[in-house]
């Protein structure tokens, strides 16, 4: 979905969105709870038939029989409450899991001035908090309201049945409860939008406190930073207990109405023993389905709570996800290449919001090779300058290009990928330190880095000896050298297709590159490339460029191709280990 799908759409209808993938476990946990609520039916109407006729009868076989299917029935109902509690949280575990990639994703989509906007505290409450209490309503929403609905309704059902006066007592006592407790509900949602957004605020001032513990202590600054916590501890105190205000009045209410139930139940059906209109054997079975009615009717409650914690979560989540990034590539944007590192700042200016300008018709030059230091004044535009060149901000006017080509009119991927940024602040990930230096591939050793690591163990490689019965392994083709640069492999596959029928017609499409390969795939999959031999190398210019190194591909080149003239044959098929080809061809397992 689009962040204008967010804006535009219901929020019960992206929420049901996200039910959609994990269907299966969705429809088993209701089929479950389904069939929870016909056992809770069927058992008072099994003790009423047993008291009117199997005890007075004396009819020990068929009671004792249907004791022992009750009792069957009631182990299958635990294990439906197994599944409903094990695979119904999975499938609300899978549910938040979704919704905390999308969210993740949008985030990583936003500028640099949604963070300045935002503290890092409150957007982890979005994250973890606000998103388990959507977890909690995936999954016990559905099911609470399964239970709920199917058990009055046919308690109510029976109850008719049974006695139709006592039935319409209770039939009206319930409407009178529910209505009560939607009022309650809003004003609980209300408090439980006011507690999470203190929730985000005090997460913020936990973050920035310890965040910054260094610098307090370095300037003895502990009272100041105290204080600055207690005053949020403050408010967070006094926005949870006005939630918890809320939920007690919601939940005495609950209480009383579930209590009232069976009181007005005894007193009617008091009355009408009395009256000789009612037997009690039919009071007991009213009595017992009262019991079956209250516990539905506290998932009903419980779930006006959790609807009104989930949906305030929900509401936060569709209000981010309905922000749009403040810088985007443009519709006709290109990809920044064969970059030589020319500069230009023509006349810019730029502010923060709606603050002073920190930068007034700037205008700067600097050549592809040439070093270049920006001195001057704390907050007076250097940092600033820099942000603008990978475009973390969007000029408010002139321009800033890179080898003549406006930052605006380029992919964001491709401008930062030619870009290398050494902050002020190094900021380390959770993770290893190769984790946080390594690139997206670095499997990949170039002969440059490989002669390092020959250099670096001393090792002299003319004095290594060979196994004769090993020396054929040490020399490949000429197009199996080449097969390390881009291009490499299309060019020995042509050239094979070439000599083996000279009339066809080889058309290849070859990528460099984990975007240039994606792109060409996505390309290759539209058509685009129908009867092309394709080639895609995940690092730029084949493995001769490995990811991470400091290798000049050009130069890494030279090298290959000298390498591939000094192989000792041209062809594949002059090799040595082409007279055992038989043996995998007559290898049953092995196709062509």
């Amino acid at each position: 979905m689009t962040t204008q799908d967010y804006r535009t759409r219901s929020p019960l209808r992206i929420f049901l969105s996200y039910f959609k993938p994990h269907w299966k476990l969705f429809t088993l946990d209701i089929s479950c709870a389904i069939l929870i609520a016909m056992v809770d039916l069927a058992f008072p109407l099994i003790s009423r038939t047993a008291l009117y006729h199997w005890l007075p009868e004396k009819n020990y076989r068929v009671f004792f029989t249907v004791m022992v299917i009750v009792a069957l029935a009631f182990v299958l109902r635990a294990g439906l409450y197994y599944i409903v509690t094990y695979w119904g949280h999975t499938f609300g575990i899978r549910v938040e899991a979704d919704i905390r990639r999308d969210l993740f994703h949008h985030m990583q989509m936003l500028g640099f001035d949604f963070y300045d906007r935002n503290r890092t505290g409150q957007l982890m409450s979005r994250l973890t908090t606000d998103l388990f209490e959507l977890t909690e309503l995936a999954h016990h929403g559905p099911e609470d309201l399964t239970i709920s609905v199917i058990t009055i309704v046919g308690a109510l059902a029976v109850m008719f049945s049974i006695e139709w006066r006592m039935a319409l007592i209770v039939m009206a006592i319930i409407p009178v409860f529910l209505v009560v407790l939607m009022l309650l509900r809003g004003g609980m949602s209300r408090a439980s939008v006011a507690a999470k957004q203190k929730t985000g605020t005090i997460n913020a001032a936990i973050e920035s406190g310890l965040s910054g513990v260094r610098t307090t202590k370095a300037f003895a600054n502990e009272e100041a930073q105290q204080r600055r916590f207690d005053e949020a501890n403050e408010v967070f105190k006094t926005a949870k207990r006005g939630f918890h205000k809320e939920m007690g009045f919601f939940t005495a209410v609950m209480e009383f109405f579930t209590n009232i139930l069976p009181v007005a139940v005894i007193a009617v059906g008091g009355w009408l023993i009395m009256k000789e209109k009612m037997d009690y054997v039919d009071l007991i079975t009213f009595s017992l389905y009262v019991t079956t009615f209250v516990s539905p009717i506290r998932k009903l409650a419980n779930f006006a709570e959790m609807f009104s914690n989930g949906f305030a979560g929900l509401h936060r989540f569709i209000e981010l996800m309905g922000t749009d990034p403040s810088i985007q590539d443009a519709p006709d944007a290109v990809e920044l290449r064969n970059v030589k590192g020319d500069v230009d700042v023509e006349h810019v200016s730029f502010a923060y919001g709606e603050k002073a300008e920190v930068l007034h018709d700037v205008t700067l030059h600097i050549p592809a090779g040439e070093t270049v230091a920006l001195v001057g004044p704390s907050g007076g535009g250097k940092s600033t300058l820099c942000q603008l060149l990978p475009r973390f901000y969007d000029v408010d006017s002139g321009s800033v290009s890179v080898d003549g080509h406006d930052v605006r009119s380029l992919t964001q991927r491709s401008l930062r990928r030619a870009i290398g940024i050494v902050q002020q602040d190094v900021f380390l990930f959770a993770d290893t330190i190769r984790e946080n230096i390594r690139s997206d591939v670095d499997f990949v050793l170039t002969f440059e880095e490989l002669a390092g690591i020959i250099e670096a163990k001393d090792i002299d490689t003319s004095l290594l000896e060979v196994d004769e019965n090993e020396a054929a392994l040490c020399s490949a083709s000429s197009a199996g050298r080449g097969f390390a640069q881009s291009g490499g492999v299309a060019k020995a596959v042509a050239d094979k297709i070439k000599e083996w029928h000279p009339d066809m017609d080889v058309k290849i499409a070859s990528a460099q590159g984990l975007a240039e390969c994606k792109k060409l795939l996505m390309l290759a999959k539209a058509g685009k490339y129908n009867g092309y031999l394709l080639e895609g190398m995940g690092c730029p210019g084949g493995c001769i460029g490995g990811a991470g190194t400091i290798a000049d591909p050009a130069r890494t080149a030279i090298q290959l191709n000298k390498y591939v003239k000094e192989a000792p044959f041209a062809d594949p098929e002059q090799s040595a280990f082409m007279t055992n080809i038989h043996v995998l061809k007559d290898d049953p397992n092995f196709e062509v």
